[in-house]
């Protein structure tokens, strides 16, 4: 029978409300635990009665990173809506086969993507859009005039929680489902390596329309009652500084090698600090070994790490009393995660031969949205085939060689030809 899904954020508030939950960098907004729950059962309320929002209902946002994406996420789980962030860089008609696929019946939006959405909403048959524009904000007199009165919508892991949308190799993106269980499963397969806690503040640069922005390690954070700071988009300097500001205590942080390029290339990273707990994870391309050593030598040695959006985040991962010994590698598959490296043939490549990296476990799709093509294509015996080539050493650790399909990395988005 499958487990019953809990709320995260009601537990936090009922057992230490006045903790701070989350921070908006840009705005300088701060909510509790207690206030986060408010604002998200009110927000649940108002989607329902303004716009008729139930189970299984999709709400789109197009919008840049805020905490309001985190309101809005545990909203839709509260109403056992599906959670839709959708990537703001794309152009219209990319975004309209999106909508078109995935049907919201809101879209919220930025101010400064209106046009878009009003595009969209015509195209696609959008029934109500939603601004967030802080001269006329309908977002927060949506959150002001409801009450908290939803009764949360039972529940179970193997509800969608989340649609992110990936590239493809078709020229359409896919609507990747995330459910409540693999976002647990992905918060328990991160608690062994990444050492998370109810002390864990983590801080997001990556855009919240990947799993990166939501899932490594916002929502993991959210399960411990840690606390999480939000950058509307990624600044190097402004990064650095809170990465190696003690005040800040920040624990955790993903980027992507461009991202620490970017922080390196700064007259202040010569002499910048790091907390010698901060764990700093890098992932979503591949590495090159001298920047490694770089940060090493500045006294952060970098985690690195391997996932995908249809696992929710982290496949392998490297302990931290590993980083500096085996850099280079991905680390080791996760606790709840099974992994193979199979050749062309169908057979299992030995260590130190490349094959391409198959997953399988709790924490990996149950599928596309409304695309059994892909489906058919991407899964073997239930093992998810990631396109990605790997290899393992003596030792069991993990090294991504390639694209086991053509792709290049573009702004850290996965562009096929």
């Amino acid at each position: 029978m499958p487990t019953q899904h809990f709320d995260w954020i009601a537990h936090h508030a009922a057992n230490r409300g006045g903790t701070l939950a989350m921070v908006d960098l840009a705005t300088g907004r701060t909510f509790t635990y207690a206030a986060f729950h408010d604002r998200v059962g009110r927000l649940a309320s108002g989607l329902r009665s303004s716009y008729g929002i139930g189970r299984g209902d999709r709400v789109g946002v197009l919008a840049h990173n805020s905490t309001d994406l985190c309101e809005i996420q545990f909203a839709c789980t509260r109403l056992g809506a599906v959670f839709v962030p959708m990537n703001w860089r794309l152009t219209v008609p990319e975004l309209t086969f999106i909508v078109g696929d995935c049907s919201p019946v809101v879209l919220i939006h930025d101010p400064e993507f209106q046009d878009a959405a009003l595009q969209l909403a015509a195209a696609c048959g959008v029934r109500h859009l939603c601004e967030r524009d802080p001269d006329n904000n309908a977002y927060e007199r949506l959150i002001a005039r409801a009450a908290n009165d939803v009764v949360p919508e039972p529940l179970t892991h193997d509800d969608t929680a989340t649609i992110l949308y990936t590239s493809g190799t078709t020229g359409h993106p896919k609507g990747a489902i995330i459910t409540h269980g693999m976002r647990f499963w992905q918060t328990v397969n991160l608690t062994g390596p990444e050492r998370l806690t109810a002390d864990s503040v983590c801080l997001v640069t990556l855009p919240q329309f990947h799993v990166g922005g939501l899932d490594v390690y916002a929502n993991p954070c959210f399960h411990f009652g840690g606390k999480v700071l939000v950058m509307r988009g990624y600044d190097p300097a402004a990064t650095l500084r809170l990465l190696s500001d003690p005040e800040a205590g920040i624990t955790h942080y993903i980027g992507a090698p461009a991202h620490y390029l970017f922080m390196a290339q700064l007259p202040e990273f010569e002499t910048a600090v790091f907390d010698p707990k901060l764990l700093a994870c890098i992932a979503a391309a591949p590495v090159p070994l001298p920047q490694l050593r770089q940060w090493e030598a500045r006294g952060l040695p970098l985690l690195q790490g391997y996932g995908m959006t249809e696992t929710c985040g982290v496949v392998t991962m490297m302990d931290p009393d590993d980083r500096v010994r085996k850099a280079g590698s991905a680390g080791k598959p996760c606790l709840h995660v099974a992994v193979r490296l199979v050749r062309v043939d169908g057979t299992e490549a030995p260590p130190g031969e490349m094959g391409e990296l198959w997953v399988k476990g709790p924490s990996v799709t149950p599928g596309y949205w409304k695309n059994d093509a892909a489906n058919q294509s991407a899964f073997t015996d239930g093992w998810l085939r990631t396109g990605d080539a790997a290899l393992t050493d003596e030792e069991g650790f993990y090294y991504i060689v390639d694209r086991w399909k053509d792709m290049y990395i573009s702004g850290g988005e996965n562009v096929y030809p």
